[in-house]
C-alpha cells in the first residue's frame, strides 16, 4: 500500500499528468503506427470514443486513507493520468479522433465537503485539459450525487462555464437507484441543459461474496449487471416517461438488457402482483431501449449485429474504456460488422456522438 500511496503523491513530478489504468511501466499498451484519418465510402469520419478515462492526482489525495483504494488493479492505471502527447499517440493508433473523458465515481461515501473539494478539482481539470486540445478531448463532469441540491448546481456550472458535455455516474448512489424521487431534480436539470448522463457501473456490491472466485466476477459480471439493474428501474418506474428528453447513455453496450428486454414486456402480465398498478408506462418496457444510447464495447461484430437490431444504429456510440484494454480496436470492430450499411458504420464511428455531445462532425 505504501508503494501505490508513494505514486499517488509523486507521480505529478513527472511528464505533463493532468488525469486514468496498467500496474507497472511494464504494463503499458505501447501505441502502434497512427491509423488516422478513419474514411467510409471515401469519406472521412471523425472517431468519437464516448468512453475513456481519467484520473488526477489531486482529487484522489482528498480521499485521505481511502486514496490506496481508489486505483483499480487492471493494465492501464498510470496511463489514466494522462501525458499529453503519450495519450494522443495511443488515440491515433487506435484510430480515434477524439476521446470523451470520463472519471468513474468514488467519492460517493464522503462527506458533502469532501465530496465537492473533489468534484470542483476534477471539474475544472476536466475543463483545462480539454480546453488545451479541444479538437481531441471532451469531457464529462463529476457530481456529487449522494447530495441532489449539490449535483444540481455542479451540473449547471459544468456545463454552462466550463464547456463539460454531461455528467458520469455510477449505476446507483449508496443503494439507491436513480428511479429514487431523490434524483429526479437532478434528472430534471440534466435534461433542461440537454446533459448527457453516462451510466458506467461500479459492480453489483450486494452480490460481492458470489462474485468471489476465479475470472474477476465483480467486473466481467457485476458490472453489466449493474447497468441492467439501473436501467431496469429508469424503465419500470417511470423515470423515463416523466424526463422524455433525457439522455442516457449506458456503458458497456447497456448490460445485459439488449439481449433480454423482449422478456420485460410480458412481466407484468405473467405477474402483476409484482408490478405497481399507479405506474402506466407510455410504451412497452422494450421500446425505451430506443431512446437511450449505449456503447460499442460488446466486442464481436456479431454482438454489435445484435445490439443495433435491438436498439438501432442511432442509439450505438464507440466505446473502448481506453487506458484500460479492453476493447484496442474499436473501429476494426465496426467495419468487420458487414451488416452495417456505410451510413450506419459512419453514424456509430462518430456521427452519433458528435450530435449526442454537440461536437463538430468531419
Amino acid at each position: 500500500m505504501t508503494t501505490r500511496r508513494n505514486f499517488l503523491k509523486g507521480a505529478t513530478a513527472t511528464g505533463i499528468s493532468f488525469c486514468g489504468c496498467g500496474i507497472s511501466d511494464a504494463a503499458r499498451v505501447q501505441p502502434g503506427p497512427p491509423r488516422l484519418p478513419v474514411k467510409v465510402g471515401g469519406k472521412r469520419v471523425i472517431t468519437i470514443d464516448a468512453h475513456a478515462h481519467c484520473y488526477f492526482h489531486e482529487a484522489i489525495n482528498l480521499m485521505g486513507d481511502e486514496a490506496d483504494k481508489v486505483l483499480p488493479p487492471v493494465k492501464g492505471v498510470p496511463e489514466h493520468f494522462i501525458a499529453i502527447e503519450q495519450r494522443l499517440k495511443e488515440m491515433d493508433s487506435m484510430a480515434i479522433d477524439m476521446e470523451v473523458l470520463s472519471i468513474n465515481p468514488f467519492w460517493y461515501g464522503k462527506d458533502r465537503d469532501t465530496a465537492a473539494a473533489i468534484v470542483k478539482v476534477q471539474n475544472e481539470r476536466l475543463a483545462e485539459l480539454c480546453g488545451s486540445r479541444p479538437d481531441r478531448f471532451a469531457a464529462f463532469a463529476s457530481l456529487s450525487l449522494q447530495f441532489p441540491d449539490l449535483a444540481v448546481q455542479q451540473l449547471e456550472i459544468a456545463l454552462k462555464k466550463q464547456g463539460l458535455r454531461g455528467a458520469a455516474i455510477g449505476g446507483s448512489v449508496l443503494g439507491m437507484d436513480f428511479s429514487d424521487d431523490t434524483f429526479h431534480p437532478v434528472w430534471a436539470k440534466a435534461e433542461e441543459l440537454g446533459a448527457v448522463l453516462f451510466i458506467h457501473p461500479q459492480s453489483t456490491p450486494q452480490l460481492a461474496s458470489r462474485f468471489k472466485g476465479n475470472g474477476w466476477l465483480s467486473n466481467t459480471i457485476g458490472n453489466p449487471l449493474d447497468t441492467t439493474i439501473a436501467l431496469q428501474h429508469l424503465i419500470f418506474e417511470g423515470t423515463l416517461d416523466r424526463f422524455p428528453s433525457l439522455k442516457v447513455l449506458a456503458a458497456h453496450g447497456g448490460g445485459y438488457l439488449g439481449s433480454y428486454a423482449a422478456r420485460d414486456d410480458h412481466a407484468c402480465f405473467v405477474s402483476p402482483q409484482n408490478c405497481n398498478s399507479n405506474i402506466v408506462l407510455k410504451k412497452t418496457p422494450s421500446e425505451y431501449l430506443n431512446q437511450l444510447y449505449f456503447d460499442a464495447m460488446v466486442f464481436t461484430p456479431e454482438g454489435l449485429r445484435h445490439l443495433v437490431a435491438q436498439v438501432g444504429a442511432s442509439q450505438v456510440v464507440l466505446g473502448t474504456d481506453h487506458p484500460i484494454p479492453w476493447e484496442q480496436h474499436p473501429v476494426d470492430h465496426v467495419f468487420a460488422t458487414t451488416t452495417l450499411t456505410d451510413r450506419q458504420k459512419t453514424a456509430i464511428l462518430g456521427g452519433n456522438a458528435a450530435r449526442l455531445f454537440g461536437l463538430k462532425e468531419a
